[in-house]
């Protein structure tokens, strides 16, 4: 999980909840200095078991570049309400809230970070594309996580009694089970919370993090809806490889950004699905899985420089054929 090294909001930082005909998200919304939006807003989307305040580090550095910036916590995710039932989670639904989201805001350029990466790909080829000037896959990768990784998420589903699934989409998955005895929300919960107190605090103790910032990510983590968690977690351990649909994309600008040392997806599967995708690609020196927090000002200048270039582009007229040319 993506660990902020601050949790104060720096100026021009607000919280907020934004309304869209899908529901309610808590978000934090960042506005130029100057109070004049000269570009496209945009909307970053957090990771599996993240939340908007894993892009308080590039928020500011992001508005300062004359545009308004919001980033969220996904359905289900620390502040913003959980999903009626398990098809809530599918990724087509989750992707859903993503373009609401960003109707309602104006974004036109769009961040996925890790899991957010695959839901936003859901949410651009949801849309084909109609809105979207441009999307960032931050720290994601082209289909289901693998390596150790995601040992990690299958040990997780086993120890609360929930196999990780075989289809790739939420909603075919059974979500049943959720609703039984052995399985109910409270059970869920509470080996949610063993997890956390046995294993990943004392992690981030033993790492040196900050009491404070402890205290956070354990608010954050119980605050999850404990079946989002299950079902967000069989959707990356079963996504499908997208890549060739969201590459047929051409009028999305698109851009791949990763730390070289990243232990999720691998830079060699990402900096090849960055090929694949026609996309601009980076690479941060001594990154490892969070770029925002790890290299806030090389990540933001990257976005904003992405974004200018990628609105240039959508201004420029289509090239007109001159007859008789080849």
């Amino acid at each position: 999980m993506s660990t902020p090294t601050s949790l104060d909001l720096p100026d021009g930082v607000r919280r907020t909840t934004i309304r869209t005909a899908r529901g309610a998200f808590a978000a934090l919304k960042a506005v130029p200095a100057s109070g004049v939006c000269e570009r496209e807003g945009a909307l970053l989307v957090p990771g599996y078991t993240g939340s908007k305040e894993d892009f308080l580090a590039i928020l500011d550095l992001l508005a300062d570049g004359s545009r308004q910036v919001a980033a969220i916590d996904m359905r289900g995710q620390f502040e913003t309400p959980g999903a009626d039932g398990p098809a809530g989670y599918a990724a087509a639904a989750l992707g859903a809230d993503i373009v609401a989201i960003m109707h309602a805001t104006g974004a036109r350029h769009l961040v996925g970070h890790s899991y957010g990466g695959l839901v936003g790909r859901e949410a651009v080829l949801g849309a084909a594309g109609a809105g979207i000037a441009s999307f960032t896959l931050m720290s994601s990768g082209p289909a289901a996580l693998t390596g150790p990784r995601a040992q990690e998420l299958r040990a997780m589903l086993e120890a609360l009694g929930a196999d990780a699934g075989d289809a790739p989409d939420g909603a075919a998955l059974d979500g049943a089970a959720l609703d039984g005895a052995a399985l109910d929300g409270a059970a869920l919960r509470a080996g949610i919370s063993e997890i956390w107190h046995a294993h990943l605090e004392p992690q981030t103790v033993a790492a040196g993090v900050p009491g404070h910032i402890v205290a956070f990510l354990g608010r954050r983590m119980l605050s999850n809806d404990p079946a989002g968690l299950v079902l967000m977690a069989r959707h990356m351990l079963a996504a499908p490889d997208r890549t060739a649909e969201l590459a047929g994309l051409d009028r999305v600008q698109k851009l791949v950004i990763y730390g070289e040392n990243d232990n999720s997806w691998s830079p060699t599967a990402q900096e090849n699905m960055a090929r694949r995708l026609g996309a601009r690609r980076l690479c941060i020196p001594a990154a490892v899985h969070s770029p925002a927090v790890e290299a806030p000002a090389t990540t933001a200048s990257a976005l904003t420089t992405f974004w200018d270039a990628a609105e240039a582009a959508s201004a420029r007229p289509a090239a007109t054929a001159v007859p008789g040319a080849r």
